[in-house]
């Protein structure tokens, strides 16, 4: 049997981590972005932003309990406002791909862009995973959507790391923001069904 309250704390954690890492990951990719004129590794440290917004909910939802009541009420709250950054997130990356597939402009090189990818590479997957298994053990859909949304971010700097690095070696620009768009359908997927769910029973 789970104890809710090392549960809470263990989640809080997480959320601090991940609030921390994402505020020195936001200020790294968009000012290396704008120095390289990189549409990709702005919206990267855009998309770390909203990750910053989405652990905020969380906090939110996790520092204060009370009645099953009360904790049902939060929960749904935190769970639609989560499902809302999904769409946030789903619209800057069509917004900032489409740009750059149309301006057909490529970016100059960044070795702290690509070094950041990396990091974030190993640093995400291992908070998204946490906070997924805290998440089924708590029975917390918000902060399940919140783990989902970190794993999002993950499979991002993947295709920014892609992204980067074969504009570095072959200057094949468009491979990035191509491969950002693929993504949109599982994130507003996922929102969506973050915000029926919070809405059921109302």
């Amino acid at each position: 049997m789970h104890n809710p309250d090392a549960l809470r704390r263990k989640a809080l954690r997480l959320e601090y981590t991940l609030i921390s890492y994402n505020t020195l990951e936001a200020i790294i990719a968009i000012a290396a972005g704008w120095r390289a004129g990189s549409v990709a590794l702005v919206s990267f440290g855009l998309d770390s932003v909203i990750e910053v917004l989405a652990a905020g909910i969380l906090v939110w939802r996790l520092r204060d309990s009370g009645s099953l009541e009360e904790e049902s009420e939060k929960e749904k709250k935190a769970l639609l406002l989560v499902g809302l950054t999904f769409f946030l997130l789903a619209g800057y990356v069509v917004f900032e791909a489409g740009s750059a597939l149309l301006r057909q402009q490529a970016a100059e090189t960044s070795r702290i862009g690509i070094a950041l990818a990396v990091a974030s590479l190993v640093v995400m997957p291992v908070l998204g995973l946490s906070k997924r298994k805290v998440a089924l053990q708590m029975g917390s859909r918000a902060l399940e959507a919140d783990a989902w949304e970190t794993l999002i971010c993950a499979y991002l700097s993947f295709t920014l790391l892609i992204g980067l690095s074969l504009n570095a070696l072959f200057g094949w620009w468009w491979m990035d923001p191509l491969a950002a768009l693929v993504m949109v359908w599982f994130i507003v997927k996922e929102g969506w069904e973050a915000v029926e769910e919070a809405r059921e029973g109302d």
